[in-house]
């Protein structure tokens, strides 16, 4: 897989940007209409989008996502929401990051959700950015433990 810098422990798997707030939990939310984001809720649009500006002229080869468990999901919550992700890694390679950082067994699924719909796994990080990126420049995805939408 891609080199993924963590910031917080300067190891090679994911480049994590500390979230003010760390002791939300997600469950509040509603899975159905996926209700606005914590990270919205806790930041001004304006600091979020000075935020993801900084970030892509510092990293212009990597796309902010913000990562965030969908609200009645029975999967665990994720440590860190905020990551930089290589532009070149796929979907499917980026869930493969969030189901380590779950801890999720492999026997259970896990759906990451862009705007209420299932990305193709095979895509790009960097396309599904350009194609669906909050107008904070963040792209924000969600994820359950059950594929709320019905999409296959």
């Amino acid at each position: 897989m891609k080199g993924i810098i963590d910031l917080s422990n300067g190891q090679a798997e994911i480049m994590y940007i500390p979230v003010s707030n760390p002791s939300y939990k997600s469950s509040s939310l509603d899975t159905t209409t996926m209700a606005k984001s914590s990270f919205k809720l806790d930041h001004a649009l304006e600091r979020r989008q000075a935020e993801a500006s900084r970030i892509r002229e510092k990293h212009p080869d990597r796309v902010p996502v913000i990562v965030e468990k969908a609200g009645r999901s029975d999967v665990p919550d994720i440590d860190k929401k905020k990551y930089l992700v290589p532009a070149d890694l796929t979907v499917g390679q980026f869930v493969y990051v969030v189901r380590k950082r779950i801890k999720l067994s492999p026997e259970k699924a896990i759906f990451v959700f862009v705007k209420n719909t299932l990305p193709p796994t095979a895509a790009l990080m960097s396309v599904l950015y350009e194609e669906n990126k909050d107008e904070d420049g963040f792209l924000y995805m969600t994820y359950s433990g059950e594929n709320t939408f019905g999409c296959h």
